[in-house]
């Protein structure tokens, strides 16, 4: 599949490790996946998706603010059966150290410095997805807006709610599909 990528949509996925790293996680997510994404694609869509708001440091500062694990319906439902997720996080604080649910494992989630790290299923999917779209379109070549549309038929739900906060997935779609017909 590798092979029919261009070399941006190449570059997306080897920063998508790199922002994987610098996240301290021990897996390639989807999230990462969309800010390697929104690092190396050219200039024209990064300009078109930062005019939607879509960018990797805004991307970026809500993953390290936690955005990417529960939205403020999840934690209404939670309090409706009597889990209060502060409460929670208090006292896992108090036994086990400040931060511990910053942390994706025992060791903070810090792969081997040099070594690979796996891609999550949700990432192998969009990845697969991204494929999937250029088969329909027929096109030869898997270029940044490839995986974007990949991701947006995903149901990786914490990365649609990153991406929604800025622009709908309906006119994500929009502005990819109206660059590809450009191009084509």
């Amino acid at each position: 599949m590798f092979e029919r990528f261009t070399d941006s949509a190449r570059s997306a996925v080897v920063d998508a490790q790199a922002q994987a790293r610098a996240l301290h996680a021990a897996e390639i997510r989807t999230e990462h996946l969309l800010l390697g994404i929104l690092t190396t694609a050219d200039a024209s869509l990064r300009a078109q998706l930062a005019d939607a708001g879509l960018t990797a440091d805004a991307v970026r500062i809500d993953l390290e603010a936690g955005q990417d694990t529960f939205g403020p319906d999840d934690a209404d439902a939670l309090e409706s059966i009597g889990i209060d997720l502060d409460a929670i996080r208090e006292r896992l604080e108090r036994a086990f150290g400040e931060g511990i649910l910053d942390r994706s494992s025992p060791d903070g989630g810090r792969p081997g410095r040099w070594g690979r790290i796996p891609i999550a299923r949700g990432a192998k999917k969009s990845l697969e997805l991204a494929l999937r779209e250029a088969i329909v379109r027929r096109e030869r070549s898997i270029g940044s807006e490839h995986p974007l549309l990949g991701i947006l038929r995903s149901d990786d739900s914490p990365v649609i709610r990153l991406i929604e906060t800025r622009i709908t997935r309906e006119d994500l779609r929009q502005l990819l599909t109206a660059r590809l017909g450009r191009a084509a």
